[in-house]
Order: C-alpha cells, then structure tokens, then sequence
C-alpha cells in the first residue's frame, strides 16, 4: 500500500500545538505548512507525494499508517523536530 501525506515540521512541541489549534479553528493546513514549516515541502503546502513503508523514519511512517484520509495528526517528534501529518490520499 501507497499512502500520500502533508506535513508541518516545526522545532518545538508547543510550536505544533499552536498550529493544530489553528487548524481546529479553520486555518488551511497548506497555508500554515508554507509560512511556518522547516521542510522544503512546506513551499509544495507541506505534500510529500506518495510512499510506502520504509520511505519515512518510524515514528512518522507508524502514525501516517494509522491515520484515515483528511485526518490530522497530533504532534509527532521525530530526529528531525516536531511534525503535524495530514493524510491525503491511500493507494491499496
């Protein structure tokens, strides 16, 4: 299975906190991974493409495996900092 995700990569837990809070209240998840995320995708809206197992570091590949489509994580740490995932697409 292919699954293809979003996310948000922020330094400090509280950092991805206050954006999933903007996100309950509205705020496009595409929007807020251009002006805040560290990672070369947030300029793509946070989309990293379609992947499957083993592409990603644990942590983040078990919560996006998890997930159903348009949901959004909690903050996830990972060795590269703190990151939101939002699942977009699922490919069996």
């Amino acid at each position: 299975m292919k699954i293809r995700a979003s996310h948000i990569l922020v330094a400090t837990k509280e950092e991805a906190e206050n954006l999933l809070l903007d996100i309950k209240n509205g705020v496009a998840f595409e929007d807020l991974a251009r002006d805040y995320s560290k990672c070369p995708s947030g300029r793509d809206g946070g989309d990293l493409r379609w992947f499957g197992k083993g592409m990603m570091v644990k942590p983040f590949e078990d919560a996006c495996f998890s997930m159903e489509i348009d949901e959004v994580s909690q903050p996830i740490q990972t060795q590269f900092g703190w990151h939101l995932i939002q699942l977009t697409g699922k490919n069996d």
